[in-house]
């Protein structure tokens, strides 16, 4: 998995960014190309959605960006390629106090995003984006990587919480290590242990 990716934009639409790290050029869907010039360096906190069909890596300018993308994608019928509009077209701060004030209308304003949707987002996730801005602390990026493998093996949310609540006790390791001790966790969890 790939946390970020940091190089200078070689080429860009109206929907994706080519960043050229070390010779190699990664075609990324970011939502704010519009704030992006040529030849400039940039640092892009990724996101790799892989499907049976395809793998793209979605940008962001910063991890609540992106942690608030992660969140939208859990909603059920919510993919990247609806979150990204909305990302576009307002910050984080300005959908995460809609999500917790219920702001139906405002979210029905979003490209993609129908009453029953938005009613969804409301419904899964108001309070929750909250409490983890309260935390304050930036979950490091080995961490949420391993958090988003777990994801991906099918754990639940509150799950992967708790196994990274034990990860970030031991600062420093790298990625591979945070999935076997999330895994390690859990398993021991699941055995009543």
């Amino acid at each position: 998995m790939i946390a970020f990716i940091t190089g200078t934009v070689a080429a860009y639409t109206v929907d994706t960014i080519i960043v050229n790290n070390q010779g190699i050029g990664w075609e990324i869907y970011y939502p704010h190309t519009d704030k992006i010039r040529l030849n400039e360096q940039v640092n892009i906190y990724t996101y790799m959605h892989i499907t049976e069909n395809d793998v793209s890596l979605f940008g962001f300018e910063s991890m609540r960006e992106k942690e608030l993308f992660m969140r939208l994608i859990s909603v059920k019928g919510i993919g990247p390629k609806t979150v990204m509009p909305m990302l576009t077209k307002a910050d984080a701060d300005t959908i995460i106090g809609s999500i917790e004030q219920g702001n139906v209308a405002f979210l029905k304003s979003m490209p993609g995003i129908g009453n029953k949707t938005a009613s969804q987002i409301i419904l899964d996730l108001k309070g929750k984006l909250v409490e983890t801005e309260q935390k304050g602390k930036a979950v490091p990026a080995a961490v949420a990587e391993a958090m988003e493998a777990l994801k991906n093996l099918g754990y639940k949310t509150a799950e992967i919480n708790s196994a990274a609540n034990i990860m970030n006790e031991k600062p420093g390791l790298t990625t591979e290590e945070y999935i076997r001790m999330g895994l390690q966790f859990l398993m021991k969890k699941k055995l009543g242990g």
